[in-house]
């Protein structure tokens, strides 16, 4: 999923890329959470983004197609993968983050 998301053309775009085969999750962000903290191992080069936050719309719908949230990617810095969060918007929060089903986010049934 974090592949699909970076797979969108912006400034850093590349090199934020070039650090995948080099992040770990590091840290899950409460109990149940399917937010996690990133970490990238050295060497990695900067991605040199203007803001904290991936300009990336990854809207997230279920399997009727309602919009149930969306993935965020945030960097430290703008420099190298920091976290990936999933902000719901449905009564219950998600147990997984979704799947990448025909180009699009899908929160499991």
């Amino acid at each position: 999923m974090l592949e699909h998301i970076l797979s969108a053309e912006f400034v850093g775009a590349s090199r934020l890329r070039g650090q995948l085969d080099r992040t770990e999750v590091i840290a899950v962000w409460g109990p149940d959470s399917v937010s996690v903290d990133l970490r990238v191992r050295e060497p990695y080069e900067h991605a040199a983004l203007p803001e904290a936050l991936v300009p990336v719309e990854a809207h997230v719908h279920d399997l009727s197609g309602a919009y149930v949230g969306e993935i965020l990617v945030w960097t430290d810095r703008g420099a190298t993968l920091a976290a990936l969060e999933f902000a719901w918007v449905a009564d219950e929060m998600p147990t997984e983050l979704p799947a990448v089903v025909d180009g699009r986010l899908r929160r499991p049934a």
